[in-house]
């Protein structure tokens, strides 16, 4: 006897952390369900604890093997952390695309720029307009973000109503793109939601979200009183502030540059797709370097301290032939993301060094957040009146803090970290199981698993150093000369005041002259001694006991 069909939802990144979004919803019977992803993002790396690594994606083994039952990707919006992943992971799923036209026009590049053909990714419009997708009907709900064409998704079943939020706010003046529509919202509401999968991020955040045309004022304030040239760097993807900015500039009798190529396709993507049709206009570079101090602006990229961004390069000297000086003025008009503070700070105190005038948000004047803060999230439960409340698009905490605000409200919330398998069928809310979820690498042009030992390796040996040690073998296994010893990333001396590598070479030769005949023609023996004796020559030498690859080569009878 065949069991009944069920609900689920497992989030295979972007819950339990702020990046990497990738939510799976299912509806069928246990283990046939059919299948809709929607996101797939990516997070950032960093020299602490990804050296070397360019991108980071959900793990999506478990949904790559059931990939005969995906039925289609719905894509929320255009920030990385939601479609960047879309080009490098599509030809592992293979499913049908949808996004509205400003996201649409991303997704689309991302495919491009990986091989992928563009035409899998489909134009929509938004909600009443739905999507069939096997027993799933979708629609976009348009939201208010810090990109434009934003979208919650409605996602009806035939065991409820779901709708997932996606990243929003509560902006009715958003300057650009859609603004929170309660009439839409209530509308959507009014049918009976049975699940709100919602945004996290803003949980701790005490008090109602700014609209973004509260910041234009401020902002303009501050260019018209600017003496040198007037520095701003904000997220590339928030088109809305890059519209005030110019405008600012522009008011201000400056001309305005944009600098950073994520920046410039911004702007071509919401001209492109239609939502852009009036942005200051703007000069190049080269034309930049003949206008007077005073009378331009630049607009650019780095407002995280990314290393090579313009922000950051500025801050080492030139960019695009253009430099800061004594008396300029550099805004921040965002805010800084946990975990790159040190990144933001080296940029700071470098400008200061030139004698640049620094203007941060810390006073909220100059930025607002594109995410609900905790009163706007109690609203929208209380709009919703949703059977279950599953927070998403947060890091732990957030997640379980959001569940205590449901209680709070007098609705039924549930946590659900990545891997989590929810059961949503009934009333209640159930956990049915685990999966194995992790990251995936993109380390040059290759997808690497978190746990291949790659990475470790290379933190390993970025702490540690490098020892290389060659020797060579003859055909009576015996040692050919001295071994060779290559030394990376150690002192060049240690405590004997001699080279590094000429002890080492020193005293491996000696126990190569004293090791049995055994040890010698056993290569798995003699690189552990040799190992264990270059690890405790440099402890003693430099303190270190570093990372060392044995190279043996036998010469054949």
């Amino acid at each position: 006897m065949s069991r009944a069909p069920r609900l689920i939802y497992l989030p295979l990144g972007g819950a339990g952390e702020i990046g990497m979004n990738a939510y799976v919803y299912g509806y069928g019977q246990e283990d046939a369900e059919r299948l809709i992803l929607v996101d797939i993002g990516v997070t950032f790396p960093n020299m602490d604890t990804t050296p070397g690594v360019d991108l980071i994606f959900a793990d999506i083994s478990w949904l790559e093997e059931r990939r005969d039952r995906l039925e289609a990707i719905f894509i929320t919006h255009a920030h990385e952390d939601h479609v960047g992943a879309l080009g490098h992971l599509w030809s592992r799923l293979k499913a049908p695309v949808y996004a509205r036209p400003f996201t649409a026009n991303h997704a689309a590049r991302k495919m491009e720029e990986q091989g992928q053909d563009p035409a899998h990714v489909n134009v929509v419009q938004p909600w009443p307009e739905r999507i069939k997708a096997g027993p799933f009907e979708v629609a976009f709900l348009p939201v208010s973000h810090s990109i434009p064409e934003s979208s919650g998704l409605v996602i009806d079943t035939p065991a409820g109503r779901i709708v997932h939020t996606g990243d929003f706010k509560l902006d009715v003046t958003p300057v650009l793109g859609d603004p929170f529509d309660r009439v839409l919202w209530a509308e959507v509401a009014a049918a009976g939601v049975k699940v709100l999968t919602c945004d996290s991020t803003n949980i701790f955040s005490p008090n109602p979200g700014r609209s973004e045309a509260s910041v234009g004022p401020a902002i303009r304030q501050l260019v018209e009183r600017a003496g040198g040239m007037v520095v701003a760097t904000t997220f590339a993807s928030n088109i809305a502030r890059l519209k005030t900015l110019a405008e600012a500039g522009r008011d201000a009798g400056r001309s305005v540059c944009l600098l950073g190529r994520a920046m410039r396709r911004m702007v071509e993507a919401g001209v492109q797709s239609g939502i852009l049709t009036d942005f200051p206009k703007t000069i190049s570079p080269e034309e930049a370097g003949d206008i007077p101090r005073d009378h331009l602006m630049l607009i650019v990229t780095g407002s995280q301290g990314e290393r090579r961004a313009a922000s950051a390069q500025l801050s080492r000297g030139k960019y695009m032939g253009l430099s800061l000086a004594e008396g300029d003025l550099f805004l921040f008009s965002s805010k800084t993301i946990p975990g790159n503070e040190r990144d933001v700070l080296n940029i700071v105190n470098a400008l200061s060094e030139m004698g640049v005038d620094v203007v941060d948000d810390d006073a909220d004047l100059y930025h607002v957040s594109g995410h609900a803060n905790r009163p706007d999230l109690a609203q929208i439960h209380q709009l919703m009146k949703p059977g279950v409340v599953v927070p998403m698009h947060g890091e732990h905490r957030h997640l379980r803090e959001h569940v205590k605000l449901a209680a709070e409200n007098g609705l039924n919330g549930i946590l659900a970290p990545n891997g989590t398998l929810l059961d949503l069928t009934g009333a209640v809310p159930r956990v049915a199981g685990y999966v194995d979820t992790g990251r995936t690498y993109l380390d040059g042009t290759v997808q690497i698993g978190a746990l291949d030992g790659v990475v470790r390796d290379r933190i390993r040996m970025a702490l540690n150093g490098q020892v290389v040690v060659s020797v060579l073998i003859d055909e009576a296994d015996e040692p050919m000369g001295e071994p060779w010893v290559e030394v990376n990333g150690l002192p060049e001396k240690g405590a004997s005041r001699a080279p590094l590598s000429e002890v080492l070479e020193a005293d491996l030769d000696q126990f190569l002259r004293r090791a049995d005949d055994r040890t010698l023609a056993d290569d798995d023996k003699l690189e552990e001694a040799m190992r264990r004796i270059t690890r405790q020559i440099a402890q003693a030498e430099i303190g270190k006991r570093p990372e060392v690859k044995v190279i043996i080569s036998r010469l054949s009878e």
